[in-house]
């Protein structure tokens, strides 16, 4: 059990029967009546964020997350299939429930899914990524003193900023977490 008083962003909550992201926090005190906690939290299986507030006593059982490294195989159909390395179970997930990782994955990468009460909801890939660039302006000589920069397509659709000595045919590292590129592979 957590209480509202201990709060802190990223702390996943039960609420109903429902597991809850805190998002942002505010302890209040005011002048004139008992002191609260206002929060902003996000329902991990929908993806809506509440604010509520609750009494710094108030006690909420925390929620219990499964979390699975899985490799993602192939989509079909509009499902995508990742199978679990140890078992070798295969769960299908529609677009929706992986929207936000597929930029950044490819298939054969392995991928965090997580789990609240067995039902998937969320999947999260490698925090750096290494993608093929399959299009971009050609590279141009002289153009590396300023911090110019051009439009990449990566293997995966997914367009990045690069630097103008970036070329196509070229693998470089992304931070999935900014969507940014960092460096080229050599």
């Amino acid at each position: 059990m957590v209480s509202a008083g201990d709060f802190r962003k990223g702390l996943t909550i039960e609420i109903d029967g429902t597991a809850f992201v805190v998002v942002d926090f505010q302890h209040v005190k005011p002048g004139k009546g008992a002191a609260f906690v206002r929060t902003k939290i996000k329902n991990v299986i929908t993806g809506a964020v509440l604010e509520r507030t609750f009494n710094p006593s108030d006690k909420m059982p925390k929620a219990n997350l499964e979390t699975k490294k899985m490799q993602y195989l192939y989509n079909e159909d509009g499902l995508y299939y990742f199978m679990d390395n140890e078992t070798y179970e295969q769960l299908p997930l529609n677009k929706s429930q992986i929207e936000e990782a597929l930029p950044y994955i490819k298939e054969n990468d392995v991928v965090t899914i997580k789990f609240f009460k067995g039902n998937p909801f969320s999947v999260e890939p490698e925090n750096f990524v290494e993608l093929k660039i399959i299009e971009c302006e050609p590279a141009v000589r002289g153009d590396t003193a300023t911090n110019a920069t051009k439009l990449a397509t990566l293997e995966t659709g997914f367009v990045v900023t690069v630097p103008m000595f970036i070329e196509k045919g070229e693998s470089i590292r992304v931070d999935t977490r900014s969507g940014e590129y960092m460096e080229r592979i050599k």
